[in-house]
């Protein structure tokens, strides 16, 4: 009598799993604190890098409009902020009372040197 082939599929799966049993100790019991420790070049690579900004960050130059930069400074130091408007397609918006006449300076207002 040959054993039936389910019963030499079951014998192969049993011995193949208590093969790999055997690496889940090796796993359990390391001498690193997590799976995934180990990584001890790529954070001395890191934490030894000169300058880690890209370049583009210590680009200085700009492009702005002077002339609305200039009055946008002007307006915030004489605390004459010009009220948003709604940008939606609603008509239950209602504008806010024009705030500008009764505003007063919260902080003093000193010339700029």
């Amino acid at each position: 009598m040959q054993p039936s082939t389910n019963t030499v599929r079951k014998l192969a799966l049993v011995a193949v799993l208590a093969t790999l049993g055997g690496c889940s100790e090796y796993l359990d019991r390391r001498d690193s604190v997590a799976l995934s420790a180990g990584n001890a070049i790529a954070t001395d690579k890191v934490t030894l890098m000169v300058d880690p900004w890209p370049r583009a960050s210590a680009n200085r130059n700009i492009a702005f409009d002077g002339n609305k930069m200039q009055s946008a400074v002007e307006r915030y130091r004489t605390n004459r902020v010009i009220a948003p408007r709604s940008s939606g397609t609603t008509a239950a918006y209602a504008p806010a009372p024009d705030a500008q006449a009764t505003a007063t300076p919260t902080q003093p207002t000193t010339p700029v040197k």
